[in-house]
């Protein structure tokens, strides 16, 4: 069961792998034939595709938690789209799906790497955020990777961002005791306080991290939720109370780094205050996706869990937007619309 298939899809291709900051001649935009899908995939026509912060690290060939991308070969990237063809049970044209091959305009997709999605729950796009990959790196990272309980004081780096954002929500919501964000400009830092609930925020460009943090948590915190690496994590050690603990989420202040930066200066405080530091991987936490989708799309029903989107339209801007991202230039996630 198929529409009429298009010609052809355009596609980004990963062609040098970046030394520092990416540049937009380490990509190029391809054109590819479309085929119908062979025995148990579907063709989807992408409406959206996610750019993130970890596809950074992919563009380097270096052995990690996720293979590198292949130079010459379309990247991918999570992606929500509409089913023009399916040669898969349970799957018809006109669903909805979500799926992992992103980065392109038609996906020929596996059906069992296919989930169906109800755009009548939440906008198509917030199955790639607050709903998706993002929202569940939050809610499994606060709640599960560090212990959060009621009462805590958290602080959050990148708040302004996809994940960042969902944290401070979510700690507001089950009780926290005081949610701290830092983000990268005065806009950023007044939208965490009046949008989102955070009870106080600052613009880490306005001067050493340690200090605006003392300042906005004199008490101290009880978890912080790192985002961003070097400075933060330095000042949040040195805020942290007795048995704190830190989930690191991500790194993004070294991701186009060239010389290997700096560790923390403080880290014998860890022995001292006997914290905890535990790196995350999403993928980590699939269990408690039924969960959290329950919790969270109550919770956007209410109107008590916000989130913004920035949007960059066309497939010929998604290099545009991932580069944008890096510099910091969205208010929460940022999603390439193709529809």
């Amino acid at each position: 069961m198929s529409a009429a298939l298009p010609p052809s899809s355009r596609e980004w291709h990963l062609v040098a792998r970046p030394h520092g900051w990416p540049k937009a001649e380490d990509f190029a935009l391809r054109e590819t034939p479309v085929a119908a899908p062979g025995e148990g995939r579907v063709l989807v026509r992408n409406l959206y595709f996610s750019v993130d912060p970890y596809m950074r690290g992919r563009m380097n060939d270096v052995k990690s938690y996720v293979p590198p991308f292949r130079l010459d070969h379309p990247m991918d990237g999570g992606a929500v789209g509409e089913v023009i063809a399916s040669n898969a049970a349970g799957f018809e044209v006109g669903d909805h799906v979500l799926h992992g091959l992103g980065w392109r305009e038609y996906a020929s997709v596996p059906a069992e790497h296919a989930t169906k999605v109800d755009a009548s729950l939440a906008p198509l796009s917030a199955y790639l955020g607050v709903l998706g990959m993002t929202g569940l790196t939050a809610y499994a990272g606060l709640f599960e990777v560090a212990s959060f309980k009621e009462g805590d004081a958290v602080f959050v780096s990148g708040a302004a961002g996809a994940v960042g954002s969902q944290v401070g929500q979510m700690a507001k919501l089950k009780g926290a005791s005081r949610v701290i964000g830092s983000a990268g400009s005065d806009e950023k830092a007044r939208l965490l306080v009046e949008e989102y609930g955070f009870d106080a925020a600052f613009n880490y460009k306005d001067g050493p991290v340690a200090e605006q943090l003392r300042d906005a948590a004199p008490d101290g915190i009880d978890i912080y939720f790192d985002n961003v690496g070097g400075e933060h994590l330095e000042a949040a050690i040195s805020s942290l109370n007795v048995h704190g603990r830190i989930t690191v989420c991500g790194m993004i202040a070294q991701y186009n780094a060239t010389e290997p930066p700096p560790g923390p200066r403080n880290l014998a405080l860890v022995i001292a205050k006997r914290l905890r530091i535990q790196g995350m991987l999403v993928g980590d936490h699939t269990a408690l996706q039924p969960q959290f989708v329950r919790e969270v799309s109550g919770w956007l029903a209410s109107g008590e869990l916000k989130y913004r989107e920035t949007f960059a339209e066309g497939i010929e801007h998604g290099v545009d937007a991932f580069l944008g991202l890096l510099r910091g230039e969205n208010i929460g996630k940022m999603v390439v619309s193709l529809d």
